[in-house]
């Protein structure tokens, strides 16, 4: 197995929305609580494990599926130039479930100390839903990434799992207020997974349902302004709830990203769409970054 045809797969890019999640989660929890560097480092690692997991399958799957063709408008990946087999992504596929399952475990463990109370049995039932989602957004005989259902399961495990597990595992304690966040992020992570599904709308029409193909070209460009704009007002008014510091609004520093990836949705097409991705990964996970250390700033 060529080890650079696995770091392709990986998708290596695509990490920093994973754990941009995480990342908010753990510091509006660390600025008013202990907490465990152990636990911390033990959901980074199975965050991304999962997040390489569902790469890994959607890669798979849309290979089985005859979605990745020749004509696809983004990267080619190792299956689709014939660089891997589709039994050697089998067992990267399977090596990273167990690897998400087993980092998983140690994490609940570490967080509470046991996995048979009420609590982590919780969190172990919310762990397999999200080994489930990463293996079967492509993959599978009916995966719901092609019934036009990836937004929802995105907003769900992208933005209000990562950010409220982060917080609840890192200080097991909660607080409703986290949920503006929690939306905040899980709103660019489904504008992440929107600007790729208008990229690919030419070669997606064939085997496939998006929201992006179902509203059509410039309803998605519309769709993907308001995520951005949602995105933005449920952080902002988040960050007016904290106590009065010139520095919470540290975030404010990412907008213009965000409005030169706007930009680039409204005037590129295909192909030419594809550096708007990593833009709004980015500038995602550095909001994320500074929302938190901006909201530590003024509570500490």
């Amino acid at each position: 197995m060529d080890a650079g045809a696995c770091l392709r797969s990986l998708r290596l890019r695509t990490l920093p929305l994973s754990l941009a999640g995480i990342v908010l989660g753990v510091l509006l929890a660390a600025a008013e609580h202990d907490f465990s560097f152990v636990t911390v480092l033990l959901l980074a690692l199975t965050t991304v494990c999962l997040q390489i997991l569902s790469n890994l399958s959607n890669e798979l799957g849309d290979t089985l599926h005859g979605t990745d063709r020749s004509d696809r408008q983004g990267i080619h990946y190792s299956l689709q130039d014939g660089v891997m087999t589709v039994r050697d992504m089998k067992r990267l596929i399977t090596c990273f479930a167990v690897l998400s399952c087993l980092l998983g475990l140690g994490m609940v463990w570490s967080a509470f100390g046991t996995l048979l109370a009420p609590l982590p049995a919780a969190f172990l039932v919310l762990g397999a839903a999200a080994v489930w989602a990463a293996m079967h957004y492509t993959l599978g005989k009916n995966p719901y990434g092609y019934r036009g259902l990836g937004d929802l399961f995105v907003f769900i495990f992208f933005g209000l799992a990562t950010v409220c597990g982060g917080y609840f595992l890192t200080c097991l304690e909660w607080a409703w207020p986290v949920l503006l966040p929690a939306a905040s992020i899980g709103c660019f992570s489904v504008a992440v997974l929107n600007v790729n599904n208008i990229r690919d709308m030419k070669s997606d029409a064939a085997t496939r349902v998006t929201v992006a193909l179902r509203m059509g070209e410039k309803r998605a460009r519309i769709y993907q302004t308001v995520l951005v704009v949602s995105g933005w007002v449920l952080m902002t008014v988040f960050m007016l709830t904290a106590p009065a510091c010139g520095w919470k609004f540290i975030y404010l520093l990412t907008l213009p990203g965000y409005a030169r990836h706007l930009k680039g949705v409204w005037t590129l097409k295909d192909r030419a769409l594809d550096p708007m991705l990593p833009l709004l990964v980015k500038s995602t996970f550095l909001l994320a970054l500074l929302s938190g250390i901006g909201y530590m700033t003024a509570v500490l």
